[in-house]
């Protein structure tokens, strides 16, 4: 049990510590950050990621610069108040890199392109605004109103919908598929710019919702998409490396 802080005469030490992380929900976040982190770095030496020294130098340098300490001695100082060795430092700055050069490997343009190539439905988009309203009936003669008047979706929204996004005339904006609830999304994505749809009632009917397709947008590899294949890569990636170990929480003492 190791002290973090006192304040006058109470020490918060680390058993504290973590039971404010368990208790606030913060600390199987974590964990979770350290062990992909770990699973990564592991991976990275197993697949013989070379680390030359003069690269390790370089990101020491970088972080000692934003950090602002210009000297050694104020880099010493800096880790003797953290109670970090140069040692584990070094290790700290060898397993950022390992990571950062893993997850370049994993998340290379050849596999962007191909990932996108296999999976390219999954990012069709269409731009869709809603109107939410709290009884079937209003959601009803709301869509007979929008039936003979569909330029007036925007307006009615922002007069009528509970939705969060009324004042932004129900404008949800551009989803991907799996963004919506399964029956909805089979609707929007069959159906065209300009169609209605609606009214669809929640799980316990408490609202009724009315969407308007805008817009549809083909899979297409723009930056956008680029940034959510890259996301799913490593998340893929990541859960095929969890199956090759046993992972398992430590009781706690």
């Amino acid at each position: 049990m190791a002290a973090i802080v006192r304040i006058d005469d109470e020490v918060i030490d680390t058993d504290y510590f973590i039971r404010t992380l368990k208790l606030t929900g913060q600390f199987e976040g974590l964990i979770e950050q350290l062990v992909r982190e770990k699973l990564t770095v592991q991976a990275a030496k197993k697949a013989g990621i070379a680390m030359p020294a003069e690269e390790i130098q370089e990101r020491a340098d970088q972080f000692r610069r934003i950090q602002g300490l210009h000297r050694a001695a104020d880099m010493n100082h800096y880790l003797d108040t953290l109670g970090v060795t140069l040692d584990e430092f070094e290790d700290f700055i060898v397993d950022s890199l390992y990571h950062e050069k893993m997850m370049a490997q994993v998340c290379n343009d050849k596999a962007v392109e191909q990932y996108f190539k296999l999976n390219s439905p999954k990012f069709d988009a269409v731009e869709v605004s809603h109107i939410v309203l709290d009884t079937e009936g209003k959601a009803k003669e709301m869509m007979s109103a929008l039936t003979d008047d569909p330029d007036s979706f925007a307006e009615m929204a922002r007069e009528h919908s509970i939705g969060d996004e009324a004042q932004q005339g129900g404008l949800i904006g551009r989803v991907l598929r799996g963004s919506l609830r399964p029956d909805i999304e089979a609707r929007v994505f069959n159906a065209g710019p300009g169609d209605l749809l609606g009214p669809f009632p929640s799980a316990d009917k408490s609202t009724f919702e009315i969407f308007a397709v805008n817009a549809k947008h083909p899979a297409a590899l723009d930056e956008e998409t680029a940034i959510e294949v890259r996301r799913l890569l490593r998340e893929e990636w990541l859960g095929a490396r969890a199956q090759e170990h046993i992972i398992e929480a430590c009781p706690a003492r």
